[in-house]
């Protein structure tokens, strides 16, 4: 059995979906996943919990892997081992329909309220660029965009692509502002966490990844999670 950790919403990575009347969690993270398990000869079971949560998980052996549209970052290489990575990651900041421009600089948050998803990169970037502002973190994705939504909130610093999902899904309410925010390189890509002992399973995740991007099955599992998510 091979144990994915995750918090499932943040599509199109991971997002729960109805089938046969029951809900399952599916997303481009967990198509990866299931080529791991089927690689290593196992059973997958998809665990999904809190983002803040998930590497305490996995270095107390209650997960095996973490996928959750996770960066590796420096402070995390601190804690766990990364694969390679598989999504390279580009940050916006998500604001409410006819806003885009009202945020064009840093200097145009200062005083308004941010949020962000607990304990991750955007989170990061918000402490160290946007020091004027006034960062709101929650681990739930979706109920930032519903506090955007509402106006408690001016924006909410999400990976681009997630920001494209909402306003594909709600084009009358969002858009992405004109402000350029920084990613540093360090922190661009997105990989699998594992724990440090186990080079064993790392390894044959890294065997995994690099198959898929030499075929070009990444690219295309990419697109398929893309699809399933605007056909719920």
């Amino acid at each position: 059995m091979l144990v994915v950790g995750t918090e499932a919403d943040f599509a199109p990575f991971e997002f729960p979906v109805i089938k046969n009347g029951q809900k399952q969690i599916t997303g481009y993270d967990i198509y990866i996943a299931r080529r791991i398990a089927k690689k290593l000869g196992v059973k997958l079971e998809v665990q999904n919990t809190t983002f803040s949560s998930l590497i305490t998980d996995l270095n107390q052996n209650k997960v095996d892997i973490v996928m959750a549209g996770m960066t590796d970052t420096p402070a995390r290489e601190k804690s766990v081992a990364f694969s390679m990575g598989y999504y390279k990651v580009k940050n916006v900041l998500l604001v409410q329909k006819g806003q885009a421009t009202t945020y064009a600089h840093i200097s145009d948050l200062a005083g308004k309220s941010v949020g962000a998803q607990q304990a991750s990169l955007q989170e990061s970037i918000a402490k160290n660029h946007l020091t004027k502002s006034n960062l709101v973190t929650e681990s739930n994705v979706n109920s930032l965009a519903s506090e955007l939504q509402n106006g408690k909130l001016s924006g909410v610093i999400l990976d681009s692509v997630v920001a494209d999902n909402f306003i594909k899904q709600h084009p009358d309410k969002y858009e992405v502002a004109s402000i350029a925010l920084p990613t540093p390189k360090s922190q661009r890509n997105i990989s699998i966490a594992t724990r440090k002992g186990d080079k064993k399973l790392l390894k044959q995740v890294n065997l995994v990844i690099k198959q898929m991007k030499q075929t070009g099955e990444l690219d295309k599992l990419y697109q398929q999670a893309q699809d399933e998510e605007f056909s719920k």
